[in-house]
């Protein structure tokens, strides 16, 4: 887990991700020009990230970039086309490795010994949702899916202490996803989150959170239509999980 940025090292960080191509041929000095940030919030910024430092953080990038081959071929692509082929790449990238491999476990563990599984989503979360409610009927578990708000907040409160909910939530505060986690969290349910934002406020009415990283570059600015690439990779890593260790 990183340290909490500052907003002059949020400015930086958001900078980095949305010129990430460009990242392996700027030194220090002249990304503090582009960025117009001191050399300093540039070393604190990728320590707070998890790296020894600048140079460390190019290297990285440097080094994934020789070994994967396959993006060669970027070099001809358009700039802004790259710079989206990268931010979805580094949303994946960044999401596994905040993974932790034991909360995978448990969170198997929960769906497997539970009676019934409820999953909770609104918005285009409601894509990921739908696809775990077939897959884990498919697996022959009782599974139901919601994305109603007056049905979540009325069957968050009939649920019972031997079954599971599932929560998909980008932000971790849509008002209902929050109202039908706290009615589980007090009746004894355990329930499962999965989401971009380790500090929302569902997360302290969730038994397990499962993390992802949110990119901050939107192509749809105008709009609240964030992606959901990180939540998708967490939700199937988490129902492959699941097959593996019920020899499904």
């Amino acid at each position: 887990m990183t340290n909490k940025l500052s907003s002059s090292e949020e400015y930086l960080w958001n900078y980095i991700q949305e010129n990430l191509s460009d990242i392996p041929d700027l030194s220090i000095v002249k990304l503090s020009e582009d960025a117009n940030v001191s050399t300093a919030t540039i070393v604190r910024t990728t320590k707070k990230m998890g790296y020894s430092g600048y140079t460390d953080f190019r290297q990285q990038l440097i080094s994934k970039a020789k070994n994967n081959q396959q993006y060669k071929n970027l070099e001809k692509v358009d700039h802004d086309i790259k710079q989206a082929i990268f931010k979805n790449k580094y949303e994946v990238d960044n999401t596994l490795s905040m993974l932790n491999v034991g909360s995978i476990e448990d969170a198997v563990q929960k769906i497997k010994k539970s009676s019934d599984i409820y999953i909770f989503a609104r918005g285009f979360s409601e894509f990921i949702a739908q696809e775990m409610l077939v897959k884990l009927q498919l697996l022959g578990k009782n599974c139901v899916m919601s994305s109603d708000p007056n049905i979540i907040v009325t069957m968050s409160q009939r649920i019972k202490r031997e079954d599971l909910v599932i929560i998909i939530s980008l932000n971790g505060e849509t008002k209902e996803l929050v109202k039908g986690a706290k009615n589980a969290f007090e009746n004894g349910v355990s329930t499962i989150t999965i989401t971009t934002n380790e500090s929302g406020t569902i997360t302290k009415y969730s038994e397990m959170v499962l993390l992802g990283y949110k990119s901050q570059t939107s192509y749809f600015p105008d709009y609240e239509v964030r992606s959901r690439l990180p939540l998708q990779v967490i939700s199937r890593i988490l129902l492959d999980s699941y097959i593996i260790r019920t020899n499904k």
